[in-house]
C-alpha cells in the first residue's frame, strides 16, 4: 500500500484567526504502519482538540490536529518530527505571523518539545510526554513549557519528564509541571484536570484568557516546587 502524507483536521474560530493550537498525537518507539483516523492514539486527541476549540474559538483560536504519516518514532528517522514541521509550514502559509501553541501527548509531547524552536511557537503543553534520558532542551529556549504527568503512568516516565523539566529551566522562559495523582497514561481517570490545565495554559499564552497566577507563581517557585505541583 502506498504511503500517504500527513493530514490536518481543522476547527476554525469565530471571525479571524488570531492564534493557532497545533495538537500532536502519540505513537510508539517503533512502528511503520500508517496512522489511520481510527487509530486510538489519534482518536484520544480529538476531544482535547475540541475542548481547546470551545475554550478559545470566540477569541480567535484556530485548532489543528495533525495525523502523522507513520505510527512510530523510528530513530534515527524520527518520522513524526518532519510531519510536525510540515504542519507548522502550513500554518505559516495560511496565517503569517500568527502565534502558535503546541499541545502533544506521549510521543506527540516529545515531538512538540523538539519543534518548539519554530519562530511562531510561544510554548508547549506536553501531556504525559515521552522524554527519554538525554532528550535535548535547546528547542524550548525562550518558550513557556507546561508538562502534565500522571503518577501511575507506566508507558512514559514521570521521573524522566521531571528530569527534562529541571534541565529545561535553564533555557526556557518558564517551566511548570503538574503531577496528577492516580492517573495513568491514557488520561482517563481525571480528564477534566488535563483539559483545564491545557486550555488555561493555551489561552493565557495566546492572550485569549486572563493571566493565570497559578502558572506565574509556579514558574517563580524556588527549588523544584513548580515542577511537582499537584493536579
Amino acid at each position: 500500500m502506498a504511503e500517504t502524507g500527513p493530514g490536518l483536521t481543522r476547527w476554525r474560530p469565530r471571525g479571524s484567526t488570531r492564534a493557532v493550537a497545533l495538537v500532536l498525537h502519540g505513537g510508539a518507539e517503533h512502528g511503520t504502519a500508517q496512522v489511520r483516523p481510527w487509530r486510538l492514539a489519534y482518536l484520544r486527541m480529538v476531544p482535547l482538540a475540541r475542548a481547546l476549540h470551545r475554550a478559545g474559538r470566540a477569541d480567535g483560536l484556530e485548532v489543528l490536529l495533525l495525523r502523522n504519516r507513520l505510527y512510530g518514532w523510528n530513530a534515527p528517522a524520527e518520522n513524526p518530527v518532519p510531519d510536525a514541521r510540515w504542519a507548522l509550514e502550513r500554518i505559516h502559509a495560511d496565517h503569517p505571523g500568527v502565534p502558535v501553541v503546541l499541545v502533544g501527548h506521549s510521543m506527540g509531547g516529545r515531538v512538540a518539545l523538539r519543534v518548539a524552536d519554530d519562530p511562531a511557537v510561544l510554548g508547549v503543553c506536553a501531556l504525559a510526554p515521552w522524554t527519554p534520558p538525554g532528550e535535548p532542551v535547546d528547542a524550548v529556549r525562550g518558550r513557556s513549557v507546561l508538562i502534565v504527568h500522571g503518577t501511575r503512568d507506566r508507558m512514559t516516565s514521570p521521573a524522566a519528564s521531571y528530569a527534562f523539566a529541571a534541565r529545561a529551566r535553564a533555557v526556557a522562559e518558564r517551566v511548570v509541571r503538574y503531577e496528577i495523582a492516580g492517573e495513568g497514561h491514557a488520561m482517563l481517570r481525571r480528564p477534566a484536570v488535563w483539559t483545564r490545565l491545557m486550555c488555561a495554559f493555551t489561552r493565557e499564552l495566546t492572550g485569549a484568557g486572563e493571566k493565570d497566577e497559578t502558572f506565574r507563581r509556579a514558574a517563580a517557585a524556588p527549588g523544584d516546587e513548580g515542577l511537582r505541583l499537584p493536579g
